[in-house]
């Protein structure tokens, strides 16, 4: 009789709280961007330019992997964006095939108040998200719940 492995112990509860806890901060922020006048997708890509500032070129192609989404639909909110001056396309000096996306002063502003807007909230919320998930790694650190690594394409 061969002993097949135990299935890894999970703590259902946990996950739980550490997805409720993560969605519930992505709504207010959905909300927040809608209220700001920007789609909750436009937000995340204002953010994502800026945050690749002096790491990444920010193109589409680097933006739709940021984003987890494809291409087109990249290309779709930079058109949108760029329609109401938010950001501006420009060629890659050093690759002419490559689109980079900046910021413009509109999507400056509307972008530092919602991010200001998110860190004050973490402040708050932040330590229920925090204890979620530090439930669940001390449970995959005593070797229950295994942990996937990271791969390209985010964490399966």
């Amino acid at each position: 009789m061969s002993h097949q492995s135990q299935p890894p112990h999970v703590d259902y509860q946990a996950l739980a709280d550490l997805r409720y806890q993560v969605r519930r901060f992505l709504r207010t922020r959905e909300v927040a961007a809608r209220a700001a006048g920007v789609a909750p997708q436009q937000y995340v890509l204002l953010l994502q330019v800026k945050g690749l500032d002096g790491r990444e070129p920010p193109t589409i192609r680097a933006l739709a992997e940021r984003l987890q989404t494809q291409h087109h639909a990249v290309v779709q909110l930079v058109d949108r964006l760029a329609a109401r001056d938010m950001v501006a396309r420009r060629r890659d000096v050093r690759d002419r095939r490559e689109v980079l996306v900046e910021l413009r002063p509109a999507g400056e502003a509307v972008l530092r108040r919602l991010a200001g807007h998110s860190v004050a909230e973490l402040r708050t919320e932040g330590p229920a998200l925090v204890s979620s998930l530090t439930r669940l790694v001390r449970k995959s650190a005593d070797g229950r719940t295994p942990l996937r690594t990271k791969r390209k394409g985010g964490v399966r």
